[in-house]
C-alpha cells in the first residue's frame, strides 16, 4: 500500500467533520486527539493527552475492561468495531460507532476513528417503541374483537365448531402480526412464519418438515400467506394427516429470479401417511381462501387430493414495495 503523504493526511484529519481520531497505548492512554475528538466528547486536544481512553467509557464497560478489550482485539484481529454509549465530559451519554486499528507511532498501538450516531439511536429506539405500542393496541383490539365476535355467535345460537373456528382465524391474524413486529414490520422470513402456524406439531418428534433457503416476505404477504397456511394446518388436524399420529407435513419451497429481476416463490405443501381424504363437498371458507388468496395474474394454489392427504402447490411474485399476495376481488369469507 503507498504510503500516504503527511500533508495528504493532515488535510483529511482537519477536514472530518463529525468523526473523532484519536491514538492510544496498549493500555489506552490517549497520545493524539484529532478532528472533532473535542467537540464529540468535550474534552480538548490539551486535556485529553495522556488521559486514559477509559473516562468516555460508562461505569459498567470500564469495570468490564471494554476499552481494553477492543485494543487487544484490534491488535490481534486487524480491527474492532463497536456501537455503545459512552460519556461526554458534562456527564452526559452519546451512541457512538467506533472502529479501532492496529497503529505503530510511537508508544501508540492503535488508532480509533468513531463517530456519535445518537440521533439514528434514538430514533431507532423511539420507532421500536412505537413499534411495540402499536402491537399492543392491535392485539388488544383482536381480542375484544375475538371477545364480541364470539359472544355475537353465540346469542345468535351459531354452533361451537362456527365459533372456535373463526376464532382461531382471528388468533391467527394476531400471530402473524406478532412475527412482523418481531422484524420491525420490515417483513417477515417465510421459515418464521410457517414454524408460528405450525408449532402446536413440533414436539419431540417433530411432524412438519420443512425445506427451503431462506425467504423474506413482504408484510402483506406474510399475513395472507399465515392465514393460507392456518387453513391448510386446521384441516390437516381435523381431516388428514395430522389427525393421526403416523401422519406427517412436508412443506417445501424455491425461490426463483425472471429475466427482469423479478422473484416468485413456489411451496409445496405435501401431506403424508394420512387418513384416506376427498374432495369438500362444498367450498368452506378454507377452499375458497385458497382459491382467491393469491393474484391469479402472478401465480395461484393449485390443490389435489391425493389418496393419502391433502398437496397444495401455492405461486406467487414477491415485490418489496406493494403487495405480491391480496384477496381477489369479491371473495367475502364464507364460513365453512
Amino acid at each position: 500500500m503507498p504510503r500516504v503523504p503527511a500533508a495528504f493526511a493532515a488535510k483529511i484529519i482537519d477536514n472530518m467533520r463529525g468523526y473523532a481520531i484519536i491514538a492510544m497505548t496498549e493500555d489506552g492512554t490517549v497520545t493524539e486527539w484529532l478532528a472533532d475528538a473535542e467537540a464529540l466528547t468535550g474534552w480538548s486536544r490539551e486535556e485529553a493527552l495522556g488521559m486514559n481512553i477509559s473516562a468516555i467509557f460508562t461505569e459498567a464497560d470500564r469495570a468490564a475492561g471494554a476499552h481494553i478489550k477492543e485494543i487487544r482485539k484490534a491488535v490481534a484481529e486487524g480491527r474492532c468495531e463497536d456501537s455503545r454509549w459512552h460519556l461526554h465530559r458534562n456527564g452526559s451519554r452519546f451512541w457512538a460507532n467506533g472502529l479501532t486499528l492496529p497503529l505503530v507511532d510511537g508508544d501508540a498501538v492503535v488508532m480509533k476513528v468513531f463517530r456519535d450516531e445518537t440521533p439514528l439511536k434514538r430514533a431507532d429506539d423511539q420507532r421500536i417503541l412505537l413499534l411495540n405500542e402499536l402491537n399492543h393496541r392491535v392485539k388488544n383490539s383482536l381480542a375484544t374483537v375475538q371477545s364480541v365476535v364470539d359472544q355475537t355467535l353465540r346469542s345468535a345460537g351459531v354452533n361451537a365448531g362456527v365459533r372456535n373456528d373463526l376464532t382461531a382465524r382471528i388468533m391467527a391474524l394476531s400471530s402473524a402480526h406478532n412475527v412482523l413486529v418481531d422484524q420491525n414490520w420490515a417483513g417477515a422470513e417465510l421459515e418464521a412464519i410457517i414454524r408460528d402456524v405450525t408449532r402446536a406439531f413440533e414436539g419431540p418428534v417433530p411432524r412438519v418438515h420443512l425445506e427451503g433457503e431462506p425467504v423474506q416476505l413482504h408484510p402483506s404477504q406474510a399475513v395472507t400467506l399465515s392465514l393460507v397456511l392456518h387453513e391448510l394446518v386446521t384441516n390437516a388436524a381435523k381431516y388428514g394427516a395430522l389427525s393421526i399420529p403416523e401422519g406427517r407435513v412436508e412443506i417445501n419451497w424455491n425461490l426463483s429470479h425472471d429475466s427482469e429481476g423479478l422473484r416468485f416463490l413456489t411451496l409445496l405443501w405435501r401431506e403424508r401417511d394420512g387418513p384416506p381424504v376427498a374432495p369438500p363437498t362444498r367450498a368452506g371458507f378454507g377452499t375458497r381462501l385458497l382459491a382467491s388468496a393469491l393474484n391469479p395474474q402472478h401465480g395461484g394454489a393449485r390443490v389435489r387430493y391425493e389418496p393419502e392427504g391433502v398437496c397444495a402447490l401455492l405461486s406467487f411474485r414477491l415485490v418489496e414495495k406493494a403487495p405480491a399476495v391480496v384477496m381477489a376481488a369479491g371473495a367475502a369469507p364464507v364460513a365453512g
